[in-house]
């Protein structure tokens, strides 16, 4: 029957399929973690830019980005000082590309009044091919391209690309197109060893929260960078500050203060450049929000502060990591607790070597301030009022230095005398108590 002859077909065995072995394309390599020598970063900046990394430097407008990133190249080409005052180990080539300031009548002029050794400097203007045709340099394409352009002028220190965006292909604000776009910038960084300085933006209504989280687009600009760099300006005022808000690769608190000058290096020709300032310390968002609080907002802050300080200090020297602990607690910045103490000349003594630090109010005001505080208990801002105008200032403040005039033709940021430390005077503080050395705990004085 057919049915039978249908079944008898199923139950009939397949023959065999033969296999030919196929050769995979690629496969995954894992190495031993034995046969990986460790080594160490290889700063270019110790702690601030690092060689074969990527690195972001986002800031609101007028804060002079590109200007301060230019001082850093004056830096790299003559072997100059940083900011904070260490020497470049060696000179090196820094390539610039710009797709915001024509290089005629904003970069070299901006090169030349910070001191650059233009003989370092190569400005990339766009690609040709052996027939003699020209196309713009893509960021998002072309990045490939510069290692053959890094080799020929005998390798580069630092590639500045303004913007960074500019190097994204796809949208800048979804993260696997930045992560796709930016790889071959990261490889860039890598194959030539050099730091790659992407400038970038702030996003708008972000003040106050996370520095790293500032930044324009999607987060992988922030996660790709082993450091983002931010730059803000006071309110009213001509001082910025420059602050580490992200590291993978090292330290990431402390800022350094500057302001952009206006600069004439002749044949009528008027620019900028950077002048550098004071180490500043605490965390990027501490630093940020005490430079873009306005002047209302900040003196609250710290009115409020003093009022903390001379609340808790009334009635005895208190221990400052109890201090930290409930300054915390009640939602004030460390940062603000310290200008604060400034402002009260309150004093820091070290007691025993168990002890640690405590702080106190100066000696011959704490009787005032503990009749001030009983006379009148609803009002502490009127405590304040009456301690600030009897304390005691231990030391005479430091007079800021003059700013630098614009270099003359062929001087470079190499100068000895840029960064002369202020001698501070060692007045005895109250009671014999010795000042603290160097060697103790810092962040508790």
């Amino acid at each position: 029957m057919t049915t039978d002859r249908f079944a008898q077909e199923w139950t009939e065995p397949l023959s065999p399929i033969n296999r030919e072995n196929v050769t995979p394309l690629w496969r995954v390599n894992a190495v031993k973690a034995s046969t990986i020598k460790a080594v160490p970063i290889r700063w270019l900046w110790p702690g601030w830019l690092a060689k074969g990394k990527l690195h972001i430097l986002a800031g609101a407008g007028g804060t002079g980005k590109t200007t301060l990133l230019i001082g850093l190249i004056a830096t790299i080409t003559t072997g100059g000082r940083w900011p904070d005052g260490s020497r470049c180990s060696e000179p090196g080539n820094a390539l610039i590309w710009s797709s915001e300031d024509d290089p005629a009548d904003t970069l070299i002029p901006r090169l030349t009044a910070a001191g650059a050794d233009m003989s370092r400097v190569y400005i990339i203007q766009g690609l040709t091919n052996a027939r003699g045709d020209a196309d713009p340099f893509d960021p998002a394409n072309d990045i490939v391209r510069l290692r053959e352009t890094a080799s020929e002028i005998g390798g580069v220190s630092l590639l500045m690309l303004d913007p960074i965006v500019s190097a994204v292909k796809g949208d800048m604000h979804k993260a696997n197109d930045v992560r796709r776009a930016l790889q071959g910038v990261v490889d860039f960084a890598e194959q030539n060893l050099c730091a790659v300085v992407g400038i970038s933006h702030f996003a708008k209504g972000g003040a106050g929260s996370s520095p790293a989280d500032r930044v324009i687009g999607s987060q992988a600009f922030s996660a790709l960078a082993r450091t983002v760099l931010v730059a803000a300006k006071q309110e009213d005022s001509d001082q910025r500050v420059l602050a580490r808000a992200k590291s993978n690769i090292g330290a990431d608190e402390g800022g350094i203060s500057y302001t952009i000058e206006p600069c004439d290096i002749g044949d009528g020709i008027e620019t900028t450049r950077v002048a550098w300032g004071a180490a500043i310390e605490g965390s990027a968002r501490e630093i940020l929000g005490d430079a873009e609080a306005t002047n209302s907002e900040e003196t609250t802050e710290k009115e409020d502060a003093e009022q903390f300080l001379v609340s808790m200090l009334s009635h005895g020297p208190i221990a400052v990591k109890q201090i930290r602990a409930d300054a915390a607690g009640a939602g004030y910045a460390w940062r603000t607790i310290e200008r604060a103490k400034k402002s009260l000349s309150v004093e820091a003594v070290k007691v025993g070597m168990k002890e640690g630090w405590v702080w106190q109010l100066g000696s011959e005001d704490r009787q005032d301030s503990s009749k001030t505080a009983s006379q009148n208990r609803g009002g502490l801002r009127e405590n304040v009022a009456a301690f600030k105008e009897s304390a005691f200032v231990p030391f005479q403040p430091l007079v800021p230095s003059e700013s630098h005039s614009c270099p003359s033709s062929g001087v470079g940021t190499s100068n000895e005398n840029g960064h002369e430390c202020e001698d501070q005077h060692e007045d005895p503080l109250p009671g014999g108590a010795s000042l603290p050395s160097l060697d103790d705990d810092a962040e508790d004085l």
